[in-house]
């Protein structure tokens, strides 16, 4: 059997697919990705990799369609630095239309017998669709897709008649990561353990074992502007220097030397595989990423999530609603704050709770055998 996954490109997006990917590899089966201009890095996970519509940039085209098409939608993306999902989804979907037909084409060359797409990237639903195989869409963390669904392929109706689809399918099958008692009542389709893939490669030798005090991983994605006269990383950086743990700051490409003269007990890395970490630490910092809240849930360790748009602040609320982890502002960092992650009991009682339930929920391989039965059903 051919399985083709498909996301949008970005780590968050494509990164969360790796694992059912490899297990539907390790069944047998035939596995490639597709994704545009950027979703290149996936490639490293070993899984073949299938660029569409080459020189089609997802963010420019987002912002071309909030400017052409919808400027009302545009404006609370940007107010809100697209927390809005209502307003952010249908400009996504027009960027999906775009490449309908550079995705069909590609389905039709390799043929797949099923589907797996993430919740932004729906054209691979339309082009199952057209070929009649099963499609299944695979959530990425908190977030309540129902609705958001519902939303972008209203927006892409047109697309679909002009493929030949007059009513808008559903897919066979969702696939949910998030731990059942994180998702606020509302769950639906099958869950699947949030196994993490932060890319190949270990920690650095100095980090592989706990360290003499408490450790905490911190990483904040991309650092904003100066808003508020200080990044959220250097209020994180100032706090620590008055709390008796070590701090890990995973920063990814950012430039370390505009951090200046970091405190003794702060050590500042580039790229970190994040759940590896976590297995030496007592607490995590982060900005709201689905996959770095869901790996310090994996890890039961308290973290403290710091949003600053997008999807984020849902994860926060999702975090902070189970009681596995605080949720604050910028203003709000402080030593007293981070010594919670050590001393609220509370709090580490609930990580270690959403730990033991993840570790009982279905596996990647299981939720790949489940999936697979979706195709003798359409047979």
């Amino acid at each position: 059997m051919r399985v083709l996954f498909a996301g949008a490109p970005g780590l968050g997006h494509l990164f969360p697919l790796v694992p059912l990917a490899r297990a539907m590899r390790g069944l047998g089966h035939e596995v490639a990705v597709v994704s545009m201009d950027g979703g290149e890095p996936v490639a490293a996970s070993g899984l073949p990799y299938l660029p569409l519509a080459p020189g089609v940039d997802w963010r420019k085209e987002i912002r071309e369609a909030g400017r052409t098409r919808r400027p009302d939608l545009m404006h609370r993306v940007v107010e809100s630095n697209s927390a809005d999902r209502e307003a952010f989804v249908p400009l996504a979907a027009h960027v999906n239309s775009g490449v309908a037909d550079a995705m069909t084409g590609l389905t039709e060359q390799w043929r797949p017998d099923l589907v797996v797409y993430e919740y932004l990237f729906p054209v691979a639903l339309l082009a199952a669709e057209r070929l009649g195989v099963p499609a299944v869409q695979h959530d990425l963390g908190f977030v309540r897709t129902p609705n958001l669904r519902a939303l972008m392929l209203a927006e892409m109706a047109d697309t679909f008649a002009r493929h030949g689809i007059d009513r808008l399918p559903e897919p066979a099958e969702t696939v949910d990561l998030a731990p059942p008692s994180t998702a606020g009542g509302e769950r639906y389709g099958c869950s699947l353990r949030p196994v993490a893939y932060n890319g190949e490669g270990g920690v650095p030798d100095e980090l592989a074992a706990p360290g003499r005090r408490p450790r905490v991983a911190v990483t904040l994605g991309t650092v904003p502007p100066k808003t508020d006269g200080l990044t959220r990383l250097e209020r994180v950086i100032a706090a620590a220097a008055e709390v008796d743990a070590e701090f890990v700051l995973a920063t990814g490409d950012f430039d370390l030397d505009t951090l200046g003269t970091l405190p003794d007990n702060v050590r500042a890395y580039g790229w970190v595989p994040w759940r590896a970490l976590l297995d030496t630490c007592a607490a995590a910092i982060h900005h709201g990423g689905s996959s770095s809240a869901l790996g310090a849930l994996d890890a039961g360790v308290p973290q403290l999530v710091l949003p600053d748009g997008s999807d984020r602040f849902i994860t926060a609320d999702a975090v902070h609603a189970r009681g596995a982890g605080l949720r604050a502002r910028a203003e709000d960092i402080g030593p007293a704050l981070l010594n919670r992650l050590f001393d609220d009991e509370a709090l580490i009682r609930a990580a270690r709770e959403v730990s033991a339930e993840i570790a009982t929920m279905p596996s990647p391989t299981a939720v790949a055998e489940h999936l697979t039965g979706l195709t003798r059903t359409a047979g």
